[in-house]
């Protein structure tokens, strides 16, 4: 199989979370590590790999840059970190995907064939902020929207394919995210039992 091409990461962590506390969402831990850093973990061969949203601590080799104006949403912080990206080739990712894996990302890369490729989940939605596109795609259609504008709308011009992956029985799914209390406990729970040894 041909080497895919090399590509860069745009990932959003904006924002705080009013339903987690007020605390910035991407710090949130699960498995014993960021959010923000288990999706940077699976998008490590991503050059650059850009973080948008305010000063926080990101693992070596990322940066991060600030949507304009700030907390202006996520079109504007796509194109915010589009601003950095210099490969044909962008996966751009939401900063609160703990079971988001490498694997993944490669997956979705080897079904890039239009302007985009993005997972949709069990319930049949788009997980917008889970992609990978065409750099130039993604900014043509970005250049003369609003920073507030739905993202449904700013990307509906463009060929994407949507892709369900499998999720073995027992795994978490790489679309789940953490918006609520009880979606960080149940994370926070998978994570634990994913990670403690079967016996028998």
């Amino acid at each position: 199989m041909p080497a895919l091409p090399s590509y860069a990461a745009v990932v959003l962590a904006g924002g705080r979370a009013a339903r987690l506390g007020g605390q910035a969402k991407p710090q949130l831990e699960v498995g014993g590590r960021s959010m923000l850093a288990a999706v940077l973990a699976a998008v490590a061969d991503a050059e650059p790999r850009v973080v948008v949203g305010p000063p926080q601590p990101v693992p070596g080799g990322a940066v991060v840059v600030r949507e304009h104006p700030p907390g202006g949403g996520p079109v504007a912080a796509m194109r915010a970190g589009l601003a950095r990206v210099d490969t044909d080739v962008v996966a751009v990712l939401a900063g609160d995907l703990p079971f988001l894996t490498t694997g993944l990302v490669v997956q979705l890369r080897e079904r890039l064939t239009g302007d985009g490729v993005l997972v949709v989940d069990d319930a049949g939605r788009d997980q917008l902020l889970l992609g990978v596109w065409r750099t130039a795609a993604l900014r043509r259609v970005l250049a003369g929207a609003a920073a507030h504008a739905p993202v449904r709308r700013v990307l509906a011009p463009l060929t994407v394919t949507r892709w369900r992956p499998p999720v073995e029985p027992g795994v978490p799914a790489p679309w789940t995210d953490c918006d609520t209390p009880a979606d960080l406990a149940r994370a926070r729970a998978a994570a634990a039992a994913s990670a403690t040894p079967t016996t028998g």
